[in-house]
């Protein structure tokens, strides 16, 4: 079987399911393709989907705080109707806590006065309002659980907090993705699940295609990979990691689900909360649970695996991220058994994405998204649209990368920012923060 396209995508997670509704708005015959059998399925379905404008750069904070009116304007962004209904952004804001070690936030606070982000410098007992069963210690750095300074107070309490009151998260990040879907679909995209990639298909220098497992050949001048934790396998099979200056890989992370303190509505007043010196974060879940993820503390090994070959089963990571919670939420229960996800996140090796052509023409990539760019997704899609756009058109990307305009904030941003071929990135906070 053979079929034609414009441009093939490889994966319909919530960035893949988003390029392909952008392409097909600008006219192109687009087929989303993914291994697994429905869009959302992969390293989406196991995303915090938490919304929040604060990144280590300029560039990566501009993004997220545009990303924030896409997801307030959901269903005008949409323009399509879904069978299932639409993802819900709860705005609940994003609070992070102060501390030496990441410098009282003064970087944060700058980078938000440049971008026009509003904030508000909160003080201990506005935090602990807000967070009743939060306390304002001063823990340190974040710490192994066996180290005998682990949990114990040093130095004078924290300074407070900033509170963005843009922010929160999706509700349901795999249900985000199928409307991005029915979205795409009623611009004319198609989809085709239980479809893995075999083959970039090539000639003459070029793409020309794609070849799944069960031998169809898809022809089409344009192919994406944004195929999340096994990116990288699928820029392999095209032969493109030699002209990249930073690649990809698959990092396995544990998230959990833990029960709220007794008498306090997390899920009703809780935000979302960020906290360096414990090394973790954490927002609301339904059924008053706290859903805590890790920051990548540099005490902590980090587990780079085959995305088709890892362990799926929770290890002590649980326990350690939620035993280092308890250290702010002092009367936070400590379930027996664990309850969470365990998944894989596409990391880049300065953890920010690579949105780009490559060196192989007619083939791009979104890739070393995950942890981080589930909020950017519909910015990203866009993105990756106008750059394939232009560099189909004949614009020479590398000398002279594309712009692209952010509308509801008014700004301009280079996707040179996003390239291959960049050095890494050494003012990124290298962890999920991005």
């Amino acid at each position: 079987m053979s079929d034609s396209y414009d441009a093939v995508i490889i994966g319909a997670g919530i960035i893949g399911a988003a390029t392909a509704l952008a392409l097909a708005r600008k006219g192109a015959r687009v087929l989303g393709l993914d291994r697994l059998p429905a869009a959302g399925y992969g390293s989406t379905s196991g995303s915090c989907a938490i919304i929040r404008p604060y990144y280590s750069t300029v560039d990566g904070c501009a993004i997220g705080w545009e990303s924030h009116f896409y997801w307030r304007d959901w269903a005008e962004f949409l323009g399509a109707e879904d069978e299932r209904g639409l993802a819900r952004y709860i705005n609940c804001g994003c609070l992070r806590l102060k501390s030496p070690a990441n410098g009282y936030l003064e970087n944060t606070i700058r980078l938000m006065d440049e971008i026009g982000c509003p904030y508000e410098d909160w003080n201990p007992t506005q935090v602990v309002d807000r967070m009743p069963a939060v306390v304002m210690d001063s823990f340190g750095e974040t710490k192994p659980v066996d180290d005998p300074a682990f949990g114990v107070p040093e130095g004078p309490p924290l300074p407070g907090g900033i509170f963005f009151p843009d922010g929160g998260y999706v509700n349901d990040p795999q249900l985000a993705t199928h409307n991005l879907q029915r979205a795409a679909e009623a611009a004319g995209a198609a989809f085709r699940f239980n479809a893995a990639v075999t083959e970039i298909r090539q000639s003459g220098g070029c793409v020309v295609g794609v070849t799944l497992e069960d031998g169809d050949e898809i022809a089409a001048p344009v192919v994406v990979n944004i195929a999340g934790p096994h990116s990288y396998k699928i820029n392999r099979l095209a032969g493109v990691e030699g002209g990249m200056n930073v690649t990809t890989k698959a990092l396995r992370h544990e998230v959990c689900h833990v029960p709220a303190p007794e008498g306090h509505d997390f899920e009703g007043t809780g935000v979302v909360f960020s906290d360096g010196e414990i090394g973790v974060y954490i927002r609301p879940e339904t059924g008053n649970h706290i859903l805590v993820g890790g920051e990548d503390p540099q005490c902590d090994e980090r587990q780079w695996v085959d995305p088709d070959d890892y362990n799926r089963d929770f290890t002590d990571l649980w326990n350690v991220q939620v035993m280092r919670l308890a250290q702010r939420m002092p009367t936070l229960g400590i379930p027996q058994s664990g309850r969470g996800v365990v998944d894989l996140y596409d990391v880049s090796d300065d953890w920010i994405p690579i949105y780009d052509k490559s060196d192989l023409p007619g083939f791009y990539m979104a890739v070393g998204t995950s942890g981080n760019q589930f909020k950017n997704a519909p910015i990203a899609g866009e993105m990756m649209a106008e750059l394939i756009t232009a560099c189909e058109s004949g614009h020479d990307h590398d000398t002279h990368p594309v712009t692209f305009h952010l509308r509801y904030t008014d700004r301009d941003t280079s996707m040179g920012f996003y390239s291959r071929r960049r050095e890494v990135n050494r003012d990124s906070s290298f962890s999920v923060l991005g």
